[in-house]
């Protein structure tokens, strides 16, 4: 999933070097946090393989919570295949509740296993005692099939927190290994920013879209077998909507874009040749 976009490239510099400290609230973010959180917002984006449509992908935000002087976000994502795509037959959904400080406090996904079962995964990420606390199981069912402690010792995010991360930091001149749990395991994915403006076309927008590209490697598989290289293109603007993702998965490589989109007073900046951008 986009959001699941998840050793350093260059020497860590100011950024790298506060974020993974551990100093909660103290790390440098290029966007405000308004203009890329604001709750309501919904995006949806269609996937494509070698030019075949096979399902949608959508992610909003719908709870902003303020707690003693701290700011909480929780956001959904959700992931269906298209009815009638030959061998991709793919229903699942995320939850995660994440800092303002941009760090996952607990993650939740259900994938759909048959037509009345879904397979819940949990994480809780206590990081005062430097664990993230994993559960699998069936949904209905009190039997836990996994249990499992992972040990931490910064913050971490999951697969959907990953997708407010990067855009949050894709004005920035940075890279670096980012930590990541996805799939019940410890990984990374390794984002390089580099405040590259281009342009970018998509089907939705008869313009030029203004953008900004940045890309990166999966240090796992995730869904439709995400993993490896891929490259994004995010709005050049204040909010930072991803527009544009291509990615490899293990036989071949995924287009995500941006189809339709609820964000009230925000359409896709257009690209001017002639304003330098």
């Amino acid at each position: 999933m986009l959001v699941l976009a998840l050793g350093l490239a260059v020497s860590m510099n100011a950024y790298a070097k506060v974020w993974m400290s551990g100093e909660e609230g103290s790390l440098p973010l290029v966007a405000g946090y308004d203009s890329v959180f604001q709750v309501g917002e919904e995006l949806t984006y269609n996937v494509s393989y070698a030019f075949i449509d096979i399902g949608q992908v959508r992610v909003k935000i719908v709870d902003k919570i303020q707690k003693e002087g701290k700011t909480t976000y929780r956001a959904m994502g959700y992931i269906d295949s298209y009815k009638g795509v030959p061998l991709v037959d793919l229903h699942t959904t995320y939850e995660s509740s994440f800092s303002e400080s941009l760090y996952a406090q607990w993650f939740r996904a259900r994938l759909k296993v048959e037509d009345q079962q879904w397979r819940k995964f949990v994480y809780d990420f206590d990081y005062p005692s430097g664990n993230v606390y994993v559960e699998v199981g069936l949904e209905k069912s009190t039997v836990v099939e996994r249990r499992d402690t992972l040990k931490v010792n910064t913050w971490y995010q999951d697969g959907l927190s990953l997708f407010y991360f990067a855009r949050c930091m894709v004005n920035s001149i940075t890279a670096s290994n980012v930590p990541v749990v996805v799939n019940e395991k410890k990984a990374s994915t390794y984002l390089n920013f580099k405040n590259e403006m281009q342009s970018q076309k998509i089907d939705a927008v008869d313009y030029p879209i203004d953008v900004v590209y940045f890309d990166g490697r999966a240090d796992f598989v995730g869904v439709f077998g995400l993993t490896g290289d891929f490259e994004g293109w995010f709005s050049n603007d204040a909010a930072h909507v991803p527009v544009l993702a291509k990615m490899k998965v293990l036989i071949g490589n995924i287009r995500l874009e941006l189809m339709k989109w609820n964000r009230p007073g925000w359409k896709p900046p257009r690209y001017f040749e002639k304003s330098g951008k």
